[in-house]
């Protein structure tokens, strides 16, 4: 299906554009001057949608408002032609918890603040709020100091590529002829940071081992990385936390756990994302959901007190029931952490090609969504949990939310400092991003490493030029 939009001024197509796509996700949007179903024009003093029998126009208050009343006027018509009630408004910004730090650090009320999420976005008072949660356990956090950072290494192979990733993550069966030459690069560029940190007398609060998936290289590789890391960025660092990304529970060995308690790993992911056999063959996994019940018990007994888990809502041909088991069998396990997704259908994932073929891949509306995130937020309660960090993507089924939960004492600090872009992250490996945070500037620069593995063997030199070359334009 086509959506066909006749608009009057582009400049204003990015903002008309992402509102329509609330409504119609992974449809083709199409925009003509002459033609169209659906009519948006935008004047001096207000915009008009018109669509059949739908008309609505609104005055903008001030010109500098025009990009919010547009999205407003577009919203409200759209809500009434389908039907569908979308909470978060027209509010697409990846950090919403943002917004609500800044009100409440300006000294407004929890209420005012939800004023304001209403009234400039129509977004309910029930993630206004949890945006407030949020910024709250996060306030305490936050990172205040320039010269404390956290590290990011990426490993860039898994078991196997799932259906919605679009990361780099390339099966590792197929890859068996450069994994070697990979982790010497890696090593390479976990040499070249650690000498740039001691240089610059930087202090590590995090270190975050994710990827892909870590777990993948096999259990000599692992044990010789960990103890690459171990001596790089955290023995007689006075490291506040380590986390080790396990996830897949098909690569995941006692001899890998048993490295990671060796190493002084603080705190580790076991993800599910979900319980059901049958999703899990379909989105490409290859183990079952007693796999990862019974390598979650064999971390326990090795003494990891601090395991997260990940759920993804709205996985391919899931409803409320497959939703109910998932939940039923995390709240067995009792995990420190949950993480909840909702599906994001990203370019570059073998999901997004499916759709562009038209093969149908069983996704459900936004009713149902809104009733499996309730599932998974009345599971947090009753394994006594908070809401501690959020965040959203753009092409989320049902234009939700990521969240996650946590006992308390057991939040990723990591992960606080990665979405309120407060600490600058130094990241290591393939497709790995580093953000470097002027506090006193309010302003973010960001370098890159090339996604794609061969590439990065290549030119892992000029990257690490590069990188520090940005790093030094902050730490002088």
């Amino acid at each position: 299906m086509e959506v066909n939009i006749r608009l009057n001024d582009f400049k204003y197509r990015y903002d008309v554009y992402h509102i329509f796509n609330i409504y119609f996700p992974l449809q083709e949007i199409k925009f003509s001057e002459v033609e169209g179903d659906y009519h948006v024009e935008i004047f001096s003093d207000k915009a008009v949608f018109d669509y059949k029998d739908c008309h609505r126009e609104d005055e903008k208050a001030e010109d500098e408002k025009i990009k919010e009343t547009v999205k407003k006027v577009i919203f409200k018509a759209l809500k009434e032609l389908t039907g569908q009630n979308y909470p978060w408004g027209t509010l697409i910004g990846i950090r919403p918890s943002k917004i609500a730090l800044k009100l409440l650090r300006e000294g407004k009320s929890k209420d005012e603040v939800k004023e304001v999420f209403y009234e400039k976005h129509f977004t309910s008072p029930e993630k206004a709020q949890l945006c407030i949660d949020v910024a709250e356990f996060e306030d305490k956090l936050v990172n205040k100091d320039e010269k404390t950072i956290g590290i990011y290494i990426g490993m860039a192979f898994c078991p196997t590529r799932c259906l919605y990733c679009s990361f780099a993550s390339n099966p590792i069966a197929g890859n068996k002829k450069i994994v070697q030459e990979y982790l010497e690069k890696l090593n390479y560029e976990i040499d070249e940071i650690r000498k740039y940190i001691d240089d610059k007398k930087l202090k590590i609060e995090t270190v975050y081992f994710g990827g892909g998936t870590p777990t993948s290289i096999n259990d000599v590789e692992f044990e010789k990385l960990m103890n690459k890391i171990y001596k790089s960025f955290v023995v007689n660092r006075d490291l506040k936390e380590f986390t080790v990304e396990s996830g897949r529970p098909d690569s995941i060995t006692v001899k890998k756990l048993e490295s990671m308690k060796k190493y002084d790993v603080t705190r580790i992911s076991i993800n599910p994302q979900t319980m059901n056999d049958d999703t899990l063959k379909r989105i490409g996994r290859n183990h079952s959901s007693q796999d990862i019940i019974e390598k979650f018990k064999i971390a326990r007994e090795l003494g990891f007190d601090d395991i997260n888990m990940d759920m993804i809502i709205g996985l391919p041909g899931e409803g409320i029931e497959e939703s109910k088991h998932t939940t039923e069998e995390i709240k067995k396990l009792c995990p420190d952490s949950l993480t909840v997704h909702g599906l994001s259908v990203k370019r570059g994932s073998i999901m997004h090609e499916n759709f562009l073929l038209k093969k149908g891949l069983g996704l459900k509306n936004q009713d149902e969504i809104m009733e499996m995130y309730e599932e998974s937020k009345k599971l947090s309660k009753e394994l006594g949990l908070t809401p501690y960090y959020m965040y959203r993507q753009k092409n989320m089924v049902g234009d939700m939310e990521n969240i996650g939960f946590t006992k308390k004492g057991k939040e990723c600090l990591y992960n606080i400092q990665m979405i309120e872009d407060k600490q600058t992250i130094i990241a290591i490996g393939a497709d790995a991003i580093t953000k470097v945070v002027f506090l006193e500037e309010n302003r973010i620069e960001r370098f890159g490493n090339v996604k794609d593995v061969r590439e990065y063997i290549k030119r892992i030199e000029e990257m690490v030029v590069g990188k520090k070359k940005l790093l030094d334009t902050l730490y002088k």
